[in-house]
């Protein structure tokens, strides 16, 4: 499989893309391209890293699959193009924003705005078949994803995280709290977003830490 990514990944993950598992895995994800539907299209797989260099990275958000319906998933965790209605927990996640910083719902659920001012959407998982969800775990992209956050982790300095979820928090031993900050909650889907997604604050605190550190705040 090419992988087409921001030549700044290629050298952070210089030492993964080697690795065995990594060659089993592109060779699965190009032999399920050929023969069955998947999302997002080829082109789009490392949208995530392509709109933001490891070097631009000031926020990440984990999610853990693509959407796998027709025309949501373009590669951007949480995101979907435009015209395509909210998931729910994108509208929750945007209702969190409305009460957390009093900016109205956005006319569009393409979070390409936020990729490109450092928000690194990255899902566990960046491929999955058309409405199976979860085909493509355990194949290999875990670990790969795993790779992705360590190096964050290791190259980087004030960075914020958003573990949102059980799945996500367990990221949490790949990051360096010493060095970045951390926001856990529950995760935004309608099943557990009022257990504390709701009043959160992640994005305003983000910000604060952000400036904090003389870095510029993202305009949620």
């Amino acid at each position: 499989m090419e992988v087409k990514i921001d030549p700044s990944w290629k050298i952070a993950l210089n030492q993964v893309f080697g690795q065995r598992f990594v060659e089993s895995l592109f060779a699965f994800v190009e032999d399920e391209y050929t023969t069955v539907k998947v999302f997002p299209p080829t082109k789009e797989i490392f949208n995530a890293f392509n709109h933001c260099p490891i070097y631009s990275v000031k926020v990440v958000i984990l999610g853990q699959d693509p959407y796998h319906g027709l025309g949501q998933a373009h590669g951007l965790a949480f995101s979907v193009r435009p015209g395509v209605p909210f998931p729910p927990s994108l509208s929750n996640i945007f209702k969190e924003i409305e009460s957390d910083l009093g900016k109205p719902l956005p006319l569009n659920g393409d979070l390409t705005r936020w990729a490109d001012q450092g928000v690194f959407l990255l899902n566990a998982t960046l491929t999955v078949r058309a409405h199976q969800a979860g085909s493509h775990q355990k194949k290999g992209w875990e670990e790969f994803t795993d790779e992705v956050i360590r190096a964050i982790s290791d190259q980087r300095e004030h960075v914020v995280f958003f573990l949102w979820g059980a799945y996500a928090q367990k990221k949490s031993i790949l990051i360096d709290a010493n060095k970045h900050l951390i926001l856990k909650a529950p995760h935004p889907s309608p099943l557990s977003s009022y257990r504390g997604f709701f009043g959160c604050k992640h994005f305003s605190k983000a910000n604060e830490y952000l400036i904090a550190n003389g870095i510029k705040p993202i305009d949620w």
